[in-house]
């Protein structure tokens, strides 16, 4: 096995681009991280021999000096990719895997060569990567092993390769290349000619050189573009063999697979923070050290935490994968606090002093994380019932329905075809019905049909909008509705895991399973709603912040019109239609309410004119100026956004209300898309955070009151902005209105905090 090094760095770090890994010493492991675990499972599903690792040298290659514009256009490998890769070459060394590179020569060539090399000699050589150019060295013996976007890897020989492609012999990706170019090398290929009619070419005529022979067989435009621009196409062809030829000899000794150096590799995981790949290759040492914490400071006010129960320190981390030791907790939260976006690291003292130099944060570890611990636990062990027979009754009913839609999709596609398969949705759209003359195929040799692209189409065909249909009902059925009982312990509930520190934004999240996902705002959601039921002789109550994060853009921004529009108690959207539009309220239409909502939210998420054109199913000219118009209306919210992105830049970091802070390394970053994403992050993160501190404050003081009034009502879920209860009938009236009391006084703004409840005898009348 050989594996392209570079290719899986960067599709690591930018798998982790939106939630990037880092550890306590404030760097970035997502590239690391990913090309570990990638390495691991590749190992594990192949089982080579022998293996290597080939890596693109400093300094130019052979095609550099040949052309100078060659992968000119790629912008400056970010800093962290930079400095991930010499601890990946201290990583291989520590397993025993040997680092291959040659001055001059690409990766692809080193691998070509060796994998030619190794077929000679009598290996089945597997070729580890997600390049579309390694086609052009398959053979029986030699294979590509490509990385799947959906996860997973495909084995690719001749006839995989020759299938995706359209092609008639694998060597032909070299053509191929040549004839379209490679955008991601800057290779040029022949202007005007795209992988379509690259590939009709190759049909006709086999080969470039049959082609050149024979362009007076070639019709209309397509003949000038191609004759005006032969010597492009040879040297793209040229720029796009990979070298069979690199001065390296197979070195069966090297590449033999051997034992990691265990220590070496410990240390190296250990300091990197890899606690999960750490305990693979040292199963018997402890998570945890067994060593008391000598720093933490004593405080009082923690003494009653342990009303609720046992104190829970007396158990053992040692003992129980899910009941972590009192200290182990105080130790997440605190290094949880300092850092969000670092994994816990259990080899290492938390930074009490740090936590408690730092007046917010101390505040929110007292006052809010740590008694929060308790209401958690107490709502993990309440549950959530579930009506089971209301589940079977929905999938049958929504089966029915994603019958049917299959149904009306075949008959307008004319013919049966697997709806599930982007590849063949991809063939129907573009092939077939040419909704998009400009749809181009991937590197995966498919046309994209992601949400995005069909959300684009929808006004162009019938059936899109069937095929986004049946992909979200499906998605319901699979995922949910009958995925759901699996989860539904002896009792009739599921006991779902609350994670309290593991978003970067300081929200909780939870899994098996993860409730906060659950589709509920959806028409088709009332089914998941209608089947979350209470106790016998209980009723459902549901609680929600009426547009938090909205509320918290008018306080941070303290934006006049804003303001006045939720203190008159005015329908936020209509009114902010109404500003947009230069017009009064009661001329509002619907349709212009459903752009301002959407621009309120996407505004705060930093969506683009591309981004609201699409949710808007508009053009980007129209999105554009209806963003200008909002800024225009609301101009203290810009001056908040652009104050928002200097502050992170000047200080490394955005925070909350509250003093939560989330770092923002990327924020100076050379690469536009790793900025951009920082400075989205950072006009975010104060505004959705603080939701999260606000809310889990509501947590903390319900539960007390519960305690004090000696009610027997329970919290039983929390999804995001909004709280659930089961509570018994004769409490319901007390129980609303501590509910409500606590939630909208949780905190003081510039304007009201409102919390709007309902009661019901099931989740779906209660919300």
């Amino acid at each position: 096995m050989l594996i392209d090094a570079y290719a899986m760095i960067f599709r690591a770090y930018y798998a982790f681009i939106r939630a990037p890994r880092m550890n306590s010493k404030g760097e970035n492991t997502s590239a690391i991280f990913g090309f570990c675990v990638t390495l691991e499972d590749l190992l594990k599903k192949i089982n080579p021999t022998h293996v290597g690792v080939a890596f693109d040298p400093a300094g130019g290659t052979f095609r550099h000096e040949a052309y100078e514009q060659y992968k000119a256009q790629r912008p400056e490998t970010p800093e962290d990719i930079r400095k991930a890769v010499p601890v990946i070459k201290q990583l291989l060394t520590a397993m025993n895997i040997p680092v291959l590179e040659v001055p001059g020569f690409e990766a692809d060539d080193v691998i070509g060569t060796l994998s030619k090399q190794g077929e000679q000699a009598g290996y089945e050589v597997y070729m580890a990567t997600p390049d579309k150019d390694y086609g052009q060295l398959v053979s029986d013996h030699v294979f590509m092993y490509r990385p799947r976007h959906t996860g997973g890897f495909e084995l690719m020989g001749p006839a995989e390769v020759c299938a995706k492609y359209g092609l008639q012999r694998k060597e032909q990706v070299i053509d191929l290349l040549g004839l379209m170019g490679d955008a991601s090398d800057n290779i040029p290929g022949c202007k005007g000619v795209g992988e379509k009619t690259a590939v009709a070419l190759l049909q006709q005529f086999g080969d470039i050189d049959n082609m050149l022979a024979r362009t007076d067989e070639i019709k209309g435009a397509l003949r000038q573009k191609v004759e005006s621009q032969v010597e492009e196409i040879k040297f793209s062809r040229f720029l796009a063999t990979i070298r069979t030829d690199v001065p390296i000899a197979l070195d069966e000794a090297l590449l033999s697979k051997k034992e990691p150096n265990l220590e070496a590799l410990t240390a190296l995981y250990r300091d990197l923070e890899f606690n999960t790949l750490l305990k693979k290759i040292t199963p018997n040492t402890p998570i945890i050290p067994n060593t008391p914490k000598k720093s933490k400071p004593s405080d009082p006010a923690q003494l009653d935490l342990f009303a609720f129960g046992e104190d829970p320190s007396t158990q053992n981390i040692q003992d129980t994968q899910n009941t972590p030791s009192f200290d182990t907790i105080e130790a997440r939260l605190c290094q949880y606090l300092l850092n969000p976006e670092v994994a816990f690291n259990p080899y290492k003292e938390p930074d009490w002093s740090a936590l408690q130099a730092d007046a917010d944060l101390w505040n929110l570890y007292n006052e809010v994380e740590l008694p929060l611990v308790p209401v958690l636990r107490e709502m993990e062990a309440a549950g959530v019932r579930i009506d089971v027979i209301k589940l079977k009754e929905a999938e049958t009913t929504l089966t029915e329905e994603l019958n049917a839609l299959e149904q009306r999709i075949y008959a307008l596609s004319g013919e049966p075809f697997n709806i599930n398969s982007p590849r063949q949705v991809g063939e129907l759209l573009f092939d077939k019905l040419h909704l998009d003359a400009k749809a181009k195929k991937s590197k995966n040799g498919q046309y994209s049909t992601s949400e995005e692209v069909l959300v684009a189409l929808k006004e162009k065909h019938e059936i899109v909008g069937l095929i986004l249909e049946y992909r979200e009902l499906k998605k319901l059925i699979t995922t949910y509705i009958a995925a759901l009982p699996e989860y539904i312990a002896a009792d009739g509930k599921i006991h779902t895991t609350y994670n309290q520190t593991v978003t970067a934004t300081g929200r909780l999240s939870s899994s098996n399973p993860n409730l906060q996902n659950l589709p509920i705002r959806s028409e088709r959601g009332r089914f998941i709603r209608e089947a979350v039921i209470p106790d016998d002789g209980c009723l459902f109550l549901s609680a929600d912040y009426s547009q938090i994060e909205l509320r918290l853009m008018a306080h941070f921004s303290q934006d006049e019109h804003m303001l006045a529009a939720f203190r008159s108690g005015q329908d936020i959207h209509a009114a902010t239609a109404a500003r947009i539009y230069n017009i009064s309220l009661d001329q509002v239409t619907k349709d212009q309410r459903r752009k301002a909502k959407t621009a309120n939210f996407g505004i705060i998420y930093g969506i683009s004119a591309f981004g609201l054109a699409q949710q808007l199913d508009c053009s980007r000219t129209e999105a554009k100026q209806l963003i200008d118009d909002y800024f225009a209306a609301f101009p203290r919210v810009i001056n908040y956004i652009e104050n928002q992105k200097e502050i992170a830049r000047q200080c490394g970091y955005a925070e909350t209300l509250f003093g939560r802070k989330r770092y923002l390394p990327d924020i100076h970053s050379q690469n536009a898309t790793v900025r951009s994403f920082a400075e989205r992050n950072a006009v975010n993160a104060p505004i959705q955070g603080t939701a999260a501190d606000i809310i889990k404050m509501a947590m903390v003081s319900i539960h007390r009151r519960f305690q004090e009034e000696k009610l027997q009502a329970q919290m039983i879920m929390q999804v995001h902005d909004e709280l659930n209860f089961n509570v018994p009938a004769a409490e319901i009236d007390r129980v609303r209105d501590i509910v409500v009391t606590e939630m909208q006084n949780a905190v003081h703004l510039s304007i009201p905090l409102i919390a709007e409840c309902g009661v019901g005898k099931n989740w779906l009348e209660a919300h």
